[in-house]
């Protein structure tokens, strides 16, 4: 039986930063917008939406005279991140 995917997480973009944030602690805004290659206000726009799913915890954090944005993972978006990549494998017919 097929598992539905999260569709959350099926977006390019959102997929792309949760990827890169399962294998980091963290990682700042600036890192991620240029490993995705997005542009600002659309990677605000997304994390804003992983955000309020409780997948991405998001901290600012002043250092000088700049403001830097924190993204990590929750347990809750790490779970979700999982039973996606397992749902993927059902689609591909990998066994474990």
């Amino acid at each position: 039986m097929l598992r539905e995917l999260d569709p959350l997480l099926h977006s390019q973009l959102r997929l792309a930063v949760v990827s890169i944030l399962m294998s980091l602690d963290e990682a700042d805004f600036v890192y991620l917008r240029n490993k995705t290659e997005s542009t600002a206000g659309n990677l605000s726009v997304q994390l804003d939406k992983l955000s309020a799913a409780g997948y991405v915890s998001t901290k600012r954090v002043i250092e000088g005279k700049k403001t830097r944005t924190l993204c990590r993972m929750t347990s809750k978006g790490k779970k979700a991140f999982e039973d996606y990549v397992e749902a993927l494998k059902v689609y591909l017919n990998v066994k474990k």
